[in-house]
């Protein structure tokens, strides 16, 4: 069973022709190993020191990298689910000073 890790622009939300492959992966958890790392790439790049968690979290949510998994063969392997948003939102929590109002 193999899964494909696809990449959404927020800033460009729906279309279609900016998403981008990021790789095939051999397990589920290796997808989403992968997703979550696009996550923390993004928003390490995106903090700045002193940067509150909501002024990250926007700025993710306006910009941001969004990925998600979906298997190579819908027939041979079960759905995955991954919720860039929800892990960006924990992360941006422990990153950045005070809550996030998603």
């Amino acid at each position: 069973m193999k899964y494909r890790v696809l990449i959404d622009d927020n800033y460009k939300f729906m279309d279609e022709s900016e998403r981008l492959n990021h790789g095939t992966f051999e397990t589920a958890e290796e997808a989403l190993a992968a997703c979550r790392a696009i996550v923390d790439e993004w928003l390490a790049e995106a903090f700045k020191p002193g940067m509150s968690a909501d002024d990250l979290w926007q700025s993710y949510v306006a910009h941001g990298d969004d990925p998600f998994v979906m298997p190579v063969n819908p027939k041979d392997a079960p759905a995955v689910s991954f919720d860039a948003w929800e892990h960006a939102c924990q992360r941006c929590q422990a990153m950045g000073r005070g809550d996030v109002n998603p």
